[in-house]
């Protein structure tokens, strides 16, 4: 894992997400609250890859991809124990039990709840 930005943020995160423009606002957002690295992926494939090439220290998974589900990219990340949170416009019913712990922001989110669910989501004590 990357070190941790000056404000405990991650410093290196991966977002997946298949809109490129939510993609581009997520990413400079993300930079703008001083994280060192956003990588963006636009499906599972791509984004199971870029873990196994550099593994993440925080993710941000769009629940509903054009091409199914983030899901596998949860599993993988959650096996690897690597903090992620899922985004959605989706109800809680549309993620797995097995999910159902993981932090979810509501698609649109603000900058205040994905700043919070970053700084929640990496706590180190």
């Amino acid at each position: 894992m990357d070190s941790a930005s000056p404000d405990g943020l991650p410093g290196n995160i991966l977002v997946v997400e298949d809109d490129p423009i939510i993609a581009l606002d997520f990413e400079d957002t993300i930079l703008g609250f001083g994280v060192k690295a956003v990588r963006t992926a636009g499906n599972v494939a791509t984004a199971l890859d870029m873990i196994e090439a550099h593994a993440p220290d925080f993710a941000l998974l769009d629940v509903g991809l054009v091409r199914g589900h983030s899901f596998a990219v949860a599993e993988r990340l959650a096996a690897l124990e690597i903090p992620f949170a899922f985004v959605t416009g989706y109800g809680a019913d549309r993620v797995p039990a097995a999910f159902a712990d993981r932090p979810r922001l509501p698609k649109p989110c603000s900058r205040e709840a994905l700043l919070a669910a970053l700084q929640q989501s990496f706590k180190t004590d």
